[in-house]
């Protein structure tokens, strides 16, 4: 009888110690889990925060696109008449065009040849020659914005893959704490009904079940 309490004792120690693996391989793989979400909540609020930051970059880079289509005719219908004749009857098309101009004539005046053919075609040709000039220079200062845009979207690319190449391995730690958990369970539960069949043998050997 001390015998088989000796051994009841060695069962019962291997049910606890069984239990104990298993808590603590719960509570290894809890952790991590926990960790790793803790990652990826990071990961994904620190890219929200970046395409928020880029988001006026990359509105602006659109707008200058946008811009430039429709200065080369790529636009909407109407599009590249509206955008030629906001530079047309802009400001500066009009303070230049004025100031351009006079130079001309006081220049013609100058040399007397005010109503010579030279001067009536240089003035024709001025505006024309000008607003070229500005729908040129127009052009680059869009196309400034298209850069812009561009480098931001290339930024929110590239940060969008390493969040998700990030949020790949934290799910690869999770599924491996995951699987350690289980692996670990099933460890002890054959550590355990390894030593309850041993003790059931050794019982066994010692003739105890005929007693009983």
């Amino acid at each position: 009888m001390v015998a088989a309490a000796v051994i009841g004792a060695a069962v019962v120690g291997s049910v606890v110690s069984s239990e104990a693996q298993k808590n603590a391989a719960s509570s290894a793989a809890s952790s991590q889990t926990a960790a790793s979400q803790r990652a990826i909540a990071a990961q994904q609020s620190a890219m929200g925060d970046l395409k928020e930051q880029l988001a006026p970059y990359s509105a602006a880079g659109l707008q200058g696109l946008r811009g430039q289509q429709d200065l080369l005719g790529l636009g909407a219908p109407g599009a590249q008449t509206e955008a030629i004749q906001k530079i047309s009857q802009g400001e500066q098309f009009k303070s230049m065009a004025k100031e351009g101009e006079n130079a001309i004539l006081q220049n013609a005046s100058a040399t007397g040849g005010l109503r010579g053919g030279n001067t009536q075609g240089a003035l024709a040709q001025f505006r024309p020659q000008l607003l070229s000039q500005l729908i040129d220079q127009q052009y680059n200062r869009l196309g400034g914005l298209t850069s812009i845009g561009q480098n931001a979207a290339a930024g929110v690319g590239n940060a969008g893959i390493s969040t998700g190449q990030g949020i790949g391995a934290n799910l690869n730690n999770m599924g491996a704490a995951q699987a350690g958990q289980a692996l670990a369970y099933g460890k002890a539960d054959a550590q355990m009904w390894g030593g309850v069949s041993g003790s059931v043998g050794q019982l066994a050997g010692m003739g105890a079940f005929g007693k009983f």
